[in-house]
C-alpha cells in the first residue's frame, strides 16, 4: 500500500480558535477540575472556572503592557502549570507563543527571540532571568530591541505573574474579548523552533486549527484514554515540545484532569499521588520502570520470579499481537493461566508503581518490542504514535482497538500518509503546519504535490498501518516530539 487516510472526525468553525475550548469547558462545568497542581501539602486541583479567570488576568495585564494581536511572546521554562496557564493567557490576549526549550543555549536563545521578532519573555525563575539579561545585553541580533522579561512565579523579584495580573486590572472585559476572539483557526498560535541537523534553529508555524483540530479529533479517536469521566494524565514531557502541548489541548477538549511532573527525580512519587488514568511519555521512563521492578525483585530474592513473569508477559502480548494480524487466534489456555498466576505475583505491583490507575500509555518515540510487549503483557497497553513539529506532533496512532505492535499506527483522523516511491513519508492533513517562520527556501523543499516532506523512510501495510524503517540522509532531521 502506497497510501492510507482516515475521514475527519470533528470539524470546527473556521472564525473559532483554541481559546473557545476553554470557554466551553467553563460553560460546561465551571467546577471540574481541568488542572491539578503539585504544591508541598499536596494536588491542588484547579477549576475552569478558576483557570479561565487567572487566564484572563494575565491576558490583560499583557494587553495593558501593548501587546498587540499577532504579536509573539517567548516562554522558557520546564514543565509546569505555570508553563500552560501563560500560554493559554498569550491566545487569549491574541498572541503568539514562542516555546524556548529550557536547555537552550544563549546562541540559540539569541537567533530564537530574533527571528520570531519577540519582545516580550516569561522566565521560569532568577537562573532563567539571569541567563537572558545576559544574551539581551550581550546580543548584536538584539541590541536595538527592548526586550521585557517576567519571572514566573508569584512573590518574586518583580515583574511577575502577580504584576502582570495587576497591572491589568483596568483593561476591560470588552477588550480582552476583542483581542481573544481577533484570531482565527487559519492564524498562526506558536511558533515552534527545532534544531535541525545543521544552521539556525527553524520555526514551524503552528496554527489555531493545527492545535484546536488536532486536539478535537484525537479526543474522537481514543476515546477510551481521554473520556472516561475520572481520566487523569500526568505531563512528563517538556512542554516547550509541540507533543506535549497539543496532549495538553487535548485533555482540555476533553475535560481530562492534567498535572505536571516536577522533575525526572520526583517522577514515580508523582505518579503514585496523583494516580493518573493514561500516560504520554518517552521510552526511558518504560525502561526506567521495568529496571526498577527487576531490581526490586533482585534485592528480594524473586529475580526468578520476576523473569519468568516477563517472558510470559512478553508471550501473552506477541499471541495478541499475532491474532491482530491474522496470525492466530489469541493467547491460548496455558498462556492466559500463566498471566493470570503472574498478574497476581507482580503485574500488579508493576502497576502500582506508575500510581495504579493506569489503563494505557502513549509512546511518543517507539520503545523496543520486547518492552512494548512487556508492559502490553503486565496490563499497560502502549500505543505507539509517530508525528513531528510540522505536523503537530501526532499524525499517526494505534488505539486500543487497532493496535499493532512495532508499527506507530494508522492516519489520525483528518490526515493522509503517503509512502513515495523512494520510501519517504509524506503526510497531508489537519495537523500540518502552516510553514517554517521567514524561511521560503526551506518551505519550498518542505513540501511536494500539497504533502509534507518527512524525511522519515516507512511502510504501510494493507491495514494502513506505517512502520519507520529509517531516515532519508539527504534531509535535515526534524524532531518532532
Amino acid at each position: 500500500m502506497r497510501e492510507a487516510s482516515t475521514g475527519l472526525l470533528m470539524e470546527l468553525d473556521p472564525d473559532s480558535n483554541v481559546t473557545d475550548l476553554l470557554l466551553q469547558q467553563r460553560a460546561a462545568n465551571p467546577a471540574h477540575a481541568l488542572y491539578s497542581r503539585r504544591g508541598p501539602n499536596g494536588w491542588t486541583d484547579i477549576p475552569a472556572q478558576r483557570f479561565l479567570h487567572d487566564v484572563s488576568a494575565l491576558a490583560k495585564g499583557l494587553i495593558a503592557g501593548g501587546l498587540e494581536p499577532g504579536d509573539t511572546v517567548a516562554v522558557m521554562s520546564s514543565t509546569s502549570y505555570e508553563w500552560t496557564l501563560v500560554d493559554f493567557a498569550v491566545w487569549f490576549a491574541g498572541g503568539v507563543t514562542v516555546p524556548v526549550h529550557e536547555t537552550s543555549s544563549a546562541s540559540q536563545v539569541e537567533w530564537i527571540l530574533h527571528d520570531a521578532g519577540t519582545w516580550r519573555v516569561f522566565a521560569e525563575d532568577r537562573e532563567k532571568t539571569e541567563m537572558l539579561a545576559q544574551v539581551l545585553g550581550s546580543s548584536a541580533l538584539l541590541k536595538d530591541r527592548l526586550v521585557n522579561v517576567v519571572r514566573m512565579d508569584y512573590d518574586g523579584e518583580a515583574p511577575n505573574l502577580a504584576s502582570l495580573a495587576g497591572a491589568g486590572a483596568g483593561v476591560t472585559d470588552a477588550e480582552l474579548e476583542r483581542h481573544r476572539t481577533a484570531a482565527v483557526l487559519d492564524d498562526v498560535a506558536s511558533i515552534v523552533y527545532t534544531s535541525g541537523s545543521a544552521g539556525h534553529p527553524k520555526g514551524c508555524e503552528i496554527t489555531h486549527g493545527n492545535f484546536a483540530l488536532v486536539a478535537t479529533n484525537i479526543v474522537a479517536f481514543l476515546p477510551e484514554l481521554l473520556r472516561p469521566e475520572n481520566a487523569r494524565t500526568l505531563m512528563v514531557l517538556p512542554v516547550a515540545h509541540v507533543l506535549a502541548r497539543t496532549i495538553q489541548v487535548a485533555c482540555l477538549n476533553a475535560g481530562a484532569t492534567l498535572g505536571h511532573a516536577g522533575n525526572a527525580v520526583q517522577l514515580l512519587e508523582d505518579l503514585g499521588t496523583f494516580k493518573p488514568t493514561f500516560l504520554m511519555v518517552v521510552p526511558r521512563i518504560f525502561e526506567k520502570v521495568r529496571a526498577g521492578a527487576a531490581r526490586k525483585a533482585a534485592l528480594s530474592g524473586r529475580a526468578g520470579i520476576f523473569s519468568a513473569a516477563s517472558a510470559a508477559a512478553v508471550r501473552y502480548s506477541r499471541e495478541q499481537d499475532s491474532a491482530a494480524r491474522g496470525q492466530g487466534s489469541g493467547p491460548g489456555l496455558l498462556s492466559r493461566a500463566r498471566h493470570a498466576v503472574f498478574d497476581r505475583l507482580l503485574y500488579a505491583n508493576l502497576r502500582q508503581a506508575l500510581g495504579g490507575q493506569v489503563r494505557y500509555a502513549m509512546s511518543g518515540a517507539s520503545p523496543s518490542a520486547e518492552d512494548a510487549h512487556f508492559f502490553r503483557g503486565a496490563g499497560i497497553p502502549v500505543l505507539e504514535g509517530y508525528g513531528l513539529t510540522e505536523t503537530t506532533a501526532p499524525c499517526t496512532a494505534n488505539t486500543p482497538t487497532r493496535t499493532k505492535v512495532g508499527s506507530v499506527g494508522i492516519p489520525i483522523p483528518g490526515t493522509t500518509v503517503r509512502v513515495a516511491e523512494d520510501g519517504e513519508i509524506l503526510v497531508k492533513g489537519i495537523g500540518v503546519f502552516k510553514g517554517y517562520h521567514t524561511d521560503e527556501a526551506a518551505n519550498a523543499e518542505a513540501f511536494v504535490d500539497g504533502f509534507f516532506r518527512t524525511g522519515d523512510l516507512g511502510e504501510l501495510d494493507s491495514d494502513g498501518f506505517l512502520t519507520i524503517t529509517g531516515r532519508k540522509n539527504d534531509l535535515p532531521s526534524n524532531p518532532g516530539i
